[in-house]
């Protein structure tokens, strides 16, 4: 557990950003918090709550809230980066000259980037180029509100240089948050994202009240199907078997606060996908994540059958009854 008081920026003021900063500023460092809707971040900064992402929680004195890039980002030793995939690449381009050199950078996003399919920390390097060599993914079983509330939580740190995971093992650790480090950035990064996909599905399950034989199904297969993916796009295998992979994937499909499990649970009760984004408040990326695995299992031929059958029922209209019988009905196969 960290002693040393660190200057720590972070990027983002929706629930996991604003949950960062209150676990960050109770442990004693200096946080700044950007909000890039100047309305927003004053009130944030005047009431001490997030009270569209976070309510109920307070924010401690430690962390000031701002919605100038410049000011944040100022002498900052470590910057996460909890924005929402689609923006993370503009906000890059205006971090990149206001950014010091050795700053350790932390992204805390699962997503992949619509268009290109790439991986977050694979933006983070195309932008901030030799700015972002002490990078960090951070990922696990995370439900921002549980957190913030102290209950018991483990997450992984990440990176090709250990220096830099240990560091951000230092400055997160708590009694409550147990940080492990790691090193497959890329095992990290697609078990965080692609666990989304099958929390859509175990959202439609709950809400067609299908049982609890279905869901633990739907979460083997589906972690077979993310192993395989993951595999063939350079991550290791083994990886899928902890935190950042099922641990992640057990809690999303499983919690009534992730976006995700909300937006197929409302599916499987007969709602459209758009009236549904319509209203919500938070980003759900395992929408904009499905239409990106199954591009990719198609490029890679890799099959991903659950995957599939949400792209269809998120963007070719197909019913979740439809989809169902779809993978019931699939060849008969041997499960290895």
């Amino acid at each position: 557990m960290s002693h040393k008081t660190k200057n720590i920026s972070i990027l983002g003021a929706g629930n996991w950003g604003t949950t960062l900063a209150v676990i960050l500023a109770e442990q004693g460092h200096r946080v700044r918090l950007w909000e890039y809707l100047p309305k927003a971040a004053e009130e944030i900064q005047r009431t001490r709550q997030n009270r569209q992402f976070l309510p109920g929680i307070t924010i401690p004195t430690g962390a000031e809230v701002s919605s100038d890039l410049g000011q944040s980002l100022q002498g900052s030793e470590f910057c996460f980066l909890a924005l929402p995939s689609s923006v993370l690449r503009k906000v890059c381009e205006q971090v990149y000259p206001l950014l010091a050199s050795d700053t350790v950078l932390v992204s805390a996003i699962k997503g992949l980037e619509d268009q290109t399919r790439l991986r977050m920390s694979q933006v983070i390097e195309q932008t901030l180029k030799e700015k972002s060599k002490r990078l960090v993914v951070l990922s696990g079983p995370n439900i921002a509100s549980e957190i913030a509330r102290h209950l018991p939580a483990t997450t992984v740190a990440s990176s090709h240089d250990l220096s830099a995971a240990e560091a951000v093992q230092s400055v997160l650790m708590s009694r409550y948050l147990r940080v492990y480090t790691g090193s497959d950035v890329a095992g990290a990064e697609l078990g965080g994202s692609l666990k989304n996909v099958i929390a859509i599905a175990a959202g439609i399950i709950d809400g067609m009240e299908l049982g609890a034989n279905t869901k633990g199904a739907l979460l083997t297969r589906g972690l077979a199907e993310i192993t395989r993916l993951g595999t063939a796009l350079g991550a290791d295998p083994a990886t899928f078997a902890g935190l950042t992979g099922m641990g992640d994937l057990v809690t999303t499909c499983s919690s009534p606060h992730s976006r995700n499990h909300i937006v197929g649970s409302r599916i499987g009760q007969g709602q459209k996908l758009r009236d549904i984004l319509k209203e919500m408040v938070m980003v759900a990326e395992g929408v904009n994540t499905a239409k990106a695995a199954y591009e990719l299992s198609k490029e890679h031929k890799i099959e991903m059958p659950i995957t599939e059958q949400m792209y269809l029922v998120l963007f070719q209209d197909k019913s979740p009854r439809q989809a169902v019988e779809a993978l019931m009905t699939r060849d008969p196969k041997s499960e290895k």
